[in-house]
């Protein structure tokens, strides 16, 4: 009797309906876990590399000349215009990084899904870590370049930039668990993903300012901030009015000309909607995770 007792207790199973709390509970008591997992993304990416982590923090750099080259002879774009184009690629290559490898977390873990009871929730967010640490690595070596470069911050908007990153993680952690679950069910997701990317990033001011797409809506009698329903628009936004450091060049204006108030809004908009998304995402998760290792 004693020794069935100890089994049972070192056993643990995962069951499905389970409340917010609970899921979130769960996931923090195999954080080791995910930890794990995040280490493994970290190795396989760079596997066999003689470079490693310094792909990552070599890609701003390589970014930097290449834009900085390409406009020049195209003579487009306005005074420092690679530092502005890269506050928005920094953050979409944190947004593509984690939905393309989240949307695959659990079809290419399908033995593990189907193997090991644990909450399969930490395979989605575990791409999201390890694309966050990508991230981090590529700002840091983006501020190096910025600190070389004498560029001026301002740092009246740089205390908002933590802000603007935790509400995109939140948003990101929300979409990769509902992308990596849809996925399963239907394959052709993460094809249609990769469609979507594309769209998604055109629908960023990255190329362009700002400022241009709210006065195209506007000459079409439109509102001006609808720019902003696009969530990952905010966070570009508060990026490049930090670390760019101004809000126009010249006569040319790049973002609106209003204060803190109006980027401190839309980050708090977002983060508002991606926690409730993201209660959403695991409720949803929670519903479906019993019937994974089955459909897969």
């Amino acid at each position: 009797m004693g020794s069935a007792g100890g089994s049972s207790s070192e056993l643990r199973i995962i069951s499905a309906r389970r409340s917010i709390p609970e899921h979130l509970r769960e996931i923090w008591e195999f954080r080791e876990l995910l930890g794990g997992l995040i280490r493994k993304e970290l190795k396989v990416r760079y596997k066999n590399s003689v470079l490693g982590f310094a792909w990552s923090m070599a890609q701003p750099a390589f970014l930097l000349a290449v834009y900085t080259f390409v406009f020049s002879v195209l003579g487009q774009g306005f005074q420092r215009f690679s530092i502005w184009l890269l506050c928005g690629l920094i953050v979409w290559t944190l947004v593509s990084t984690t939905l393309v490898t989240a949307v695959q977390a659990i079809t290419v873990n399908a033995n593990l899904v189907g193997k090991v009871p644990f909450p399969r929730a930490v395979l989605p967010l575990s791409t999201f870590g390890s694309a966050f640490v990508h991230f981090l690595l590529q700002f840091a070596t983006f501020m190096a370049i910025v600190a070389i470069a004498r560029h001026p911050i301002d740092w009246a908007y740089v205390w908002m930039l933590p802000l603007a990153v935790l509400a995109l993680s939140l948003l990101l952690a929300a979409l990769a668990l509902m992308l990596s679950v849809v996925n399963v069910y239907a394959r052709d997701t993460q094809h249609l993903l990769e469609l979507a990317l594309i769209a998604m990033f055109w629908a960023n001011p990255i190329i362009y300012e700002y400022q241009r797409a709210a006065t195209w809506f506007s000459q079409h009698s439109l509102p001006t901030w609808l720019p902003l329903l696009n969530p990952f628009t905010a966070i570009v936004t508060t990026f490049q009015r930090a670390i760019y450091g101004a809000s126009s060049v010249g006569d040319r204006q790049l973002l609106p000309d209003v204060g803190q108030w109006w980027y401190l809004r839309n980050i708090g908009i977002i983060g508002a909607v991606s926690l409730g998304l993201l209660a959403l995402a695991l409720w949803y998760f929670d519903r479906a995770e019993s019937n994974l290792a089955e459909i897969l």
